[in-house]
């Protein structure tokens, strides 16, 4: 049976990592994540799912760093406060697994891409609300969503990569 499913901002986070410098992976996240998900156990690859991560929520725990992430160099926060993703379909993969396809827009350009999905639950909180857990896993080029800033460095290659592994948990609450 569908049921509808509302993201806790609580206990929900888009993490990502990107190559820096071409010798290690800078780590950060979107701490602020909301949306709704219409989901069927039975018949899982009928989810729908609508997201929407705050871009100013950005953290990497370097403020300068932060700041200019937020900036025009790369999420134009001030113009392009929003990053969504939009499911179109979905198919499963496993016993608890999906492939969800969608739009996601982000720094105002749209495009498609697949993620994949496990989730886990429905389990009941000790403090009566039922949940159910998603994690999505996706790779993207931000060249792809005009972030292109860069610098090339002394001897070759480029200060920062051009993939975005993104990794998106959602604990959700139904919606009695």
């Amino acid at each position: 049976m569908m049921s509808k499913w509302v993201v806790d901002p609580d206990h929900s986070v888009a993490a990502f990592s990107v190559r820096h410098m071409m010798v290690a992976d800078v780590h950060g996240q979107f701490n602020k994540i909301t949306g709704t998900v219409e989901f069927d156990p039975l018949d899982a690859a009928r989810i729908s799912v609508a997201i929407e991560i705050s871009a100013e929520s950005i953290f990497t725990g370097i403020k300068k760093r932060d700041d200019h992430l937020r900036s025009q160099d790369f999420f134009d926060v001030e113009k392009y406060p929003g990053i969504t993703f939009k499911s179109k379909k979905a198919e499963r993969t496993g016993f608890s697994s999906l492939k969800i396809t969608g739009d996601l827009t982000m720094h105002g350009i749209t495009r498609s891409v697949t993620l994949d999905v496990s989730y886990s639950g429905p389990v009941k909180s000790p403090f009566g609300e039922t949940c159910l857990g998603f994690a999505g896993r996706l790779r993207v080029d931000r060249e792809e969503f005009a972030m292109i800033w860069n610098q090339q460095l002394d001897l070759g290659g480029m200060m920062v990569g051009k993939d975005i592994d993104i990794l998106i948990n959602l604990e959700t609450d139904m919606v009695p």
